[in-house]
């Protein structure tokens, strides 16, 4: 944990880079230093002192407390919450606020004194292997099967509201290379999606605009500077937790200006080769670029 505090942020994030989900280990680190600069070194026994620390909510606080340090407290994650609403027969939306709070009044309750490790066990584990989603309950094997109010028709529980469509986000993006051949990337700032990694400068396509102008324009606002479009090299596509991501990639020329970093963390040139990249934490999407540079 020592290490992890007192590492930079940049190597932290290069070794998580391809992991997906770049706030755990932001939250990762900045729990580290906390640990080191408020309690000691001592890592917090307890789900109310684990809460305090970045990253570490209910679920997460519960399971730690009473997994490793014994302590009396009921996890309730979607496996719990799945065997609680059939088990009780619960016709609430579950992601409601008085769903949630009944959820964890009924695991509180359930919950043997001293016992919290193995139970917390058991209910995570029989969600995960017996009281299965999607209507495939292994009712006839459940332990539960005799007082369980939803039995017979598993399917109606949990109750969910209809997820919406995943939209897509059309971004331009901009490979800008200078009279040496040398490659621009920029820092993302520190906060928000992928905060803190480097990419490849540019954003969001806006209504009524080209993707070469809305390349121009995302550069002109993020590192003030003018380039020349040239042809597109590469069209990617991610999938990210809440959306879909296009990202269009130009070859682009510097034409006027010296980078800044206006909106973004920070600017650096590399050489352009693959593994002058090495140095630096990318996203997914943009390694797919670098992987195409090779």
């Amino acid at each position: 944990m020592t290490a992890l505090a007192d590492a930079p942020l940049d190597d932290v994030l290069k070794q998580w880079e391809g992991l997906g989900y770049y706030a755990r280990a932001r939250n990762l680190h900045k729990a580290a230093r906390l640990v080191k600069a408020e309690y000691g070194g001592r890592f917090p026994r307890t789900a109310a002192e684990l809460q305090a620390l970045p990253g570490i909510g209910p679920y997460t606080a519960a399971a730690i407390a009473s997994l490793v340090f014994g302590e009396d407290v009921a996890v309730v994650d979607g496996n719990v919450i799945r065997v609680l609403a059939r088990l009780m027969a619960y016709d609430v939306e579950v992601s409601t606020a008085p769903a949630k709070r009944q959820f964890q009044a009924w695991a509180d309750e359930l919950l043997p004194v001293g016992h919290a490790a193995a139970f917390n066990e058991g209910m995570m584990e029989l969600g995960a292997t017996v009281c299965l989603p999607n209507g495939a309950p292994r009712c006839d094997v459940c332990p539960m099967r005799k007082v369980c109010a939803g039995r017979g028709s598993p399917e109606l529980y949990p109750v969910k509201k209809k997820k919406a469509p995943v939209p897509t986000v059309v971004v331009g993006a901009a490979v800008i290379r200078d009279r040496r051949g040398r490659v621009l990337i920029a820092q993302r700032k520190p906060e928000g999606l992928l905060g803190g990694l480097w990419e490849f400068p540019g954003g969001k396509l806006e209504r009524g605009e080209t993707l070469e102008e809305c390349v121009a324009r995302e550069i002109l606002e993020e590192l003030g500077v003018v380039i020349e479009v040239g042809e597109k090299r590469q069209v990617v596509h991610h999938v990210f937790s809440h959306f879909k991501l296009e990202m269009h990639v130009f070859d682009c020329r510097l034409v006027k200006g010296r980078p800044r970093a206006i909106d973004c963390q920070a600017v650096a040139w590399v050489d352009g080769s693959a593994q002058s990249f090495d140095a630096y934490a990318f996203g997914k999407a943009d390694l797919q670029v670098i992987s195409e540079m090779a």
